[in-house]
């Protein structure tokens, strides 16, 4: 799922679907629902989980490069945070997703920040 750029960085690959830590045992099927719903439930958060693997390990991938970017722009005498870019962030997440996008790419942008 990783592999290596010129850079000789390792980034994961945002097409590939990670192998995730299965949970101690899987989701029981909601109570009071019939044998069909319940297992439709339980398979669309089987989905859910997935997904939120995959966007872990999307923000994971996002902040080794963020990370090299900020070392090259230190290494360069520039500052560890660009703030325009930082606005073009959150303009274009909440532009996409509205108040719950921005507060998204602060977190993203709080992950981000060099460590």
């Amino acid at each position: 799922m990783t592999s290596t750029t010129s850079l000789g960085e390792n980034h994961t690959d945002p097409t590939a679907i990670p192998t995730a830590t299965p949970s101690a045992s899987p989701a029981p099927t909601p109570a009071g629902l019939g044998d069909d719903t319940g297992r439709a439930i339980a398979a669309e958060r089987a989905r859910i989980d997935a997904l939120d693997a995959r966007l872990i390990a999307l923000v994971r991938d996002r902040m080794e490069v963020s990370e090299h970017i900020q070392r090259v722009r230190l290494a360069a005498g520039g500052r560890r945070v660009h703030l325009a870019r930082e606005m073009e962030i959150l303009d274009h997440y909440s532009s996409e997703l509205g108040r719950p996008g921005r507060d998204l790419a602060m977190t993203l942008l709080g992950l981000c920040r060099g460590r």
